[in-house]
C-alpha cells in the first residue's frame, strides 16, 4: 500500500471511529478500518484487564470463525497464555522499549524453548486457518490498554515489518479514538444523571419516557410510570441542615433504585427537589404496583423524613389513551397529589377508582379551570 493510500486509511480509521454512536460502535469502526487498512481478512479489538490478568475479547470483525462472534460475551484469554505479551509488558516496554507491533505467522518458530510448544497465538492461527497476524498494543494515558489484532487467511501474503509499523500508528488512531469516545459518554453520563443520588435526571427521563410512549403507540407495550414525593425533607433541611436532608435524599435514591431492580429495565430517577420517579416499559401494571407498594413501605422504615406519597399511572389501566408522555406524566403526578392529600401509605393508582376516578378527571381537567393542581408541568412537558 503506498503512502497516499495509507493516509488515507488512517484518515477513515479516524472518521469512522469519529462518526460512531458509543463504545461498540466505535470498538467496531476501529477493528473495520484497521482489517481494510491492513488489507487483512479479519480483526479484533481487545483490552486487558489488569485485574483479572486477561485480555477480553471486544468485537470480532471478518471472516469470523464458527467460535467467534461479533460482540463476545465472555471470549477472553489468560495472559499468562501469552508470552509475547508478557515479554513486551515486562521487558521492552518496562526497559523503554516503544509499543511497536509484532507479526506473528502459523509457520511461526516454537516458543518458550520447549520442543513441541507453540504459544496460544500461533496455535489460533492454525487452528482457524489464518496464515499471518499483525499484533499492535494500543496505549492509553501512558498505559497499556489493549490490542489491536488483524489476520489474514492462509496462502495469503505474510505480514512483513512494514505492515506491523504501520499498525503501531494505526493503534495510536485507535487509542485516540476511544479516549474521545470514552470522553463524550462521559459528558452523556453526566448530562442524564443527577449529581447528588446518582440517579437519571429529569432530563433522561423525558426522553425515555417519548420512548416508550412512542412503543406504546405502536405496538401496545405497557408503559408505567410511578412518582413519588419525599415527605418531610423541608423540616429536615429547617432543623437539621441541608446536609442532612441530602444524606434523605441520597438515601431514598438507594431505596428507589432497590425498588425498580424489581421491574426488569426500569428507570430509577430524581427529577428534582424533593420528587423521584420509576419509569417502567414492558412490565404488567401490578408488578409496577407492587414494586411501588415496597418502594411505600420502606420509605416510611427510612430514620428521616416522613415517608413518601406515591402515584402511579400505567397504559394498562382504564385511564383512557395515552397518546403523549405528557399525559402520562400528569396523571402519575395527579396520583400523587392525591395520595399525599390522602396522607396515603400506599401508593394511588390512577384509574382504578371506578368510571368518575378523581385522578383520571384532576389529570384531564384544563389547566386554567383547575386551581387545586399544584404542579407545573415542566420541560418539554410543559
Amino acid at each position: 500500500m503506498g503512502e497516499d493510500n495509507r493516509l488515507t486509511a488512517v484518515v477513515a480509521l479516524a472518521q469512522g471511529m469519529a462518526a460512531a454512536h458509543g463504545s461498540r460502535e466505535a470498538w467496531r469502526a476501529a477493528a473495520a478500518g484497521a482489517c481494510r487498512a491492513l488489507g487483512g481478512s479479519f480483526a479484533a479489538l481487545s483490552v486487558w484487564e489488569r485485574e483479572r490478568s486477561r485480555l477480553r475479547v471486544l468485537v470480532n470483525v471478518g471472516e469470523r470463525a464458527e467460535d467467534e462472534d461479533e460482540f463476545p460475551d465472555e471470549e477472553s484469554y489468560p495472559v499468562h497464555q501469552f508470552p509475547e505479551i508478557t515479554e513486551f509488558l515486562h521487558e521492552r516496554w518496562a526497559g523503554g522499549g516503544e509499543p511497536n507491533a509484532w507479526v506473528e505467522t502459523a509457520e511461526g518458530p516454537a516458543a518458550g524453548g520447549r520442543p513441541g510448544y507453540v504459544h496460544q497465538r500461533v496455535a489460533a492461527l492454525r487452528r482457524r486457518g489464518r496464515g499471518s497476524c499483525v499484533v499492535a498494543p494500543i496505549v492509553l494515558h501512558g498505559r497499556a490498554w489493549g490490542e489491536l489484532y488483524v489476520a489474514r487467511p492462509t496462502g495469503a501474503s505474510v505480514f512483513a515489518r512494514a505492515d506491523a509499523d504501520f499498525a503501531t500508528v494505526l493503534a495510536s488512531v485507535v487509542a485516540a479514538g476511544i479516549a474521545q469516545t470514552e470522553r463524550l459518554e462521559e459528558a452523556r453520563r453526566l448530562a442524564f444523571t443527577d449529581a447528588l443520588t446518582g440517579l437519571a435526571n429529569r432530563r433522561a427521563v423525558d426522553l425515555r419516557l417519548d420512548e416508550a410512549v412512542e412503543r406504546h403507540r405502536t405496538d401496545g407495550t405497557v408503559v408505567s410510570l410511578v412518582v413519588c414525593d419525599l415527605n418531610g425533607l423541608k423540616r429536615v433541611n429547617d432543623t437539621q441542615g441541608h446536609a442532612v436532608g441530602d444524606r434523605l435524599l441520597e438515601r431514598f435514591g438507594s431505596v428507589l433504585s432497590l425498588c425498580g431492580a424489581m421491574l426488569p429495565g426500569a428507570l430509577a430517577a430524581r427529577l428534582g427537589g424533593d420528587e423521584f420517579c420509576l419509569l417502567a416499559v414492558g412490565p404488567a401494571a401490578d408488578e409496577v404496583v407492587q414494586a411501588a407498594r415496597e418502594l411505600c413501605r420502606r420509605a416510611a422504615e427510612l430514620e428521616l423524613g416522613d415517608g413518601v406519597a406515591c402515584g402511579v399511572a400505567s397504559t394498562e389501566d382504564p385511564i383512557g389513551p395515552v397518546r403523549s408522555a405528557r399525559r402520562l406524566f400528569r396523571l402519575a403526578d395527579a396520583a400523587q397529589y392525591r395520595a399525599k392529600a390522602l396522607h396515603a401509605d400506599r401508593p394511588v393508582v390512577a384509574g382504578r377508582e371506578g368510571v368518575d376516578d378523581p385522578v383520571v378527571r384532576l389529570a384531564d381537567t384544563p389547566a386554567p379551570s383547575a386551581p387545586a393542581e399544584r404542579r407545573r408541568f415542566r420541560g418539554r412537558h410543559t
